[in-house]
């Protein structure tokens, strides 16, 4: 993802909300006023958006074809589609189209549409393409592999084995989403499908539809009277751009904003005296790990590695300056998902360290190097990590870079440890084992370039279990794949991972329903009331 942090815009952004560009004013009864940095926003098309704000508005504009649960992230739902049916060899699904159901402009959703939507993401190809395109799916065969049968059926077929809930796992990304292909077709400049108009204008179904985006200023959204669950409640939301936290709780203590979504855990604090603000938590699919290089040794030695996750301490930090903020997890796949394995084996113990670097052939110790990022709070958990490090015997040196450089440097293999974030592009765990727990090519430029292999992890038993797992048909074995992955990754992995991110946001204490969930596509604003 990419963050910009352009200056603070003090303009107006809504005449309905602002009486002059110097004060605020009190927010509708009928609108919501969110304050949130949303200045990695460059587009809204669903089939170019993968900036976390972008995929965050477009999950309330657009319906998908299939959607994650909101409310149990484990399960997918019907969405455009009402149900869907899979061949006998795994290869066709075949969806029905709710009847009735209409776009915000009022003309009827047909298969059409849902297939038009799908094929465009290809023929577009823009970034967050390949999350359908690993179906095998090309310019030049999609219009063949995803076909309308008739005005209320869509069939796909796909090419690898993959299980059937990864297919509908992938459907329910944002790139599922259903655009109106007249409305789109009509804005078609140069052969570009609508993409130009579609960044900043929208043709869906969702619970919302878009009224303007001013970069780095606002959004503004209006109710989409047509929605399959009903209208929502507030007319409008209006989302402003207000990059300082600072601001952002200042608006939310006076009531300028019913809900600030970036404030950070002192602020959050701060707040927790104030009977007009209530604080919501919601655990998140972004992880916080340590990469280790296993091209230097010592860590090519699995006992040094074992011995580096006892002298993290994991409890320490979760419990002060990350309090809130983080909470200790050590696999691969976010808890709360399907197929997550929540055991926490590592816990703070530099008596166990010593025993298994004195094991490995270092009983005085050695010397490492850590990369990190220079803000906060990355630079705070690596100084944590090497003041706990050294109680083991472990000297580290902190290399402090901004966050693209450090990056820069991982998928170059030039680190040794490296302090870095990981969050999966869809809700199956499939997304993460295969670069947690892939890598059959450690040569300089293999075809694909998964964690395991920036941390020179060659690893083609693991890649089996994970390929397996992939195809595997049945539900239940194939969880139990992923539980067994995950175990085998955090006992000899090159992978310190220590917390699961949680988000907290201040509402005014009468806002209801803001749904925020897990990941920014599953965060949503339609049941919301005050």
């Amino acid at each position: 993802m990419l963050h910009f942090r352009p200056r603070l815009a003090i303009a107006v952004m809504t005449t309905m909300l602002l009486a002059s560009t110097s004060a605020f004013a009190a927010t509708p009864a009928n609108t919501l006023v969110m304050a949130k940095n949303i200045d990695d926003m460059i587009s809204l098309d669903p089939a170019e958006a993968y900036e976390l704000s972008g995929i965050e508005v477009d999950a309330n504009i657009y319906d998908r074809i299939v959607r994650i649960d909101a409310k149990d992230p484990t399960k997918i739902e019907p969405g455009v589609a009402e149900s869907w049916t899979v061949s006998e060899d795994g290869k066709t699904f075949t969806f029905k189209i709710r009847a009735g159901m209409k776009f915000a402009s009022g003309d009827p959703i047909t298969a059409e549409d849902a297939a038009f939507s799908l094929q465009r993401v290809i023929k577009l190809d823009k970034t967050p393409a390949f999350l359908i395109s690993q179906l095998g799916w090309t310019k030049d065969n999609v219009d063949q592999m995803v076909k309308v049968v008739d005005p209320s059926t869509l069939q796909i077929t796909i090419a690898p084995p993959f299980s059937p809930s990864l297919v509908l796992s992938l459907l329910s990304s944002i790139v599922g989403s259903v655009v109106e292909k007249q409305t789109v077709m009509q804005h078609d400049q140069s052969g570009d499908l609508g993409n130009a108009w579609l960044k900043a204008h929208s043709a869906g179904s969702g619970s919302f539809s878009l009224r303007s985006w001013q970069a780095n200023e606002s959004v503004v959204l209006d109710a989409n009277p047509n929605y399959r669950e009903g209208e929502p409640k507030l007319k409008r939301v209006v989302i402003r751009h207000v990059p300082e936290p600072a601001s952002q709780r200042l608006m939310i203590e006076k009531g300028d904003a019913d809900i600030a979504r970036d404030l950070s855990p002192d602020q959050i604090a701060g707040l927790s005296g104030n009977k007009d603000v209530a604080i919501s938590v919601s655990p998140q699919a972004t992880l916080h790990y340590v990469g280790l290089n296993v091209a230097h040794k010592p860590l090519d030695d699995v006992r040094v590695r074992q011995a580096l996750h006892y002298l993290v301490d994991y409890d320490g930090m979760v419990n002060s300056f990350l309090k809130g903020q983080d909470q200790v997890h050590q696999t691969f796949w976010p808890s709360g998902f399907w197929a997550s394995l929540d055991e926490k084996e590592y816990k703070f113990d530099p008596a166990k360290a010593k025993e298994l670097l004195t094991a490995a052939g270092y009983p005085n110790g050695l010397e490492l190097s850590l990369d990190a990022a220079n803000s906060s709070p990355y630079i705070n958990i690596a100084q944590s990590i090497q003041a706990s490090m050294a109680q083991g015997g472990v000297k580290v040196t902190i290399i402090p870079a901004e966050q693209k450089t450090l990056l820069t440097k991982y998928r170059a293999r030039q680190h040794q440890m490296l302090l870095v974030y990981w969050g999966p592009d869809y809700m199956d765990p499939h997304t993460n084992a295969d670069s947690f727990a892939r890598n059959t090519d450690n040569s300089d430029n293999p075809a694909t370039k998964p964690l395991a292999w920036r941390n020179s992890w060659l690893i083609p038993d693991i890649s089996k279990m994970t390929e397996a797992a992939v195809e595997e048909r049945d539900l239940a074995k194939r969880e139990q794949d992923y539980k067994d992955l995950q175990k085998k990754v955090m006992d000899e992995g090159p992978f310190i991972i220590m917390f699961q991110e949680i988000k907290q946001t201040a509402e005014r204490s009468n806002v209801k329903g803001f749904l925020l969930g897990p990941a920014s596509d599953v965060v949503l604003y339609g049941e919301t009331t005050k």
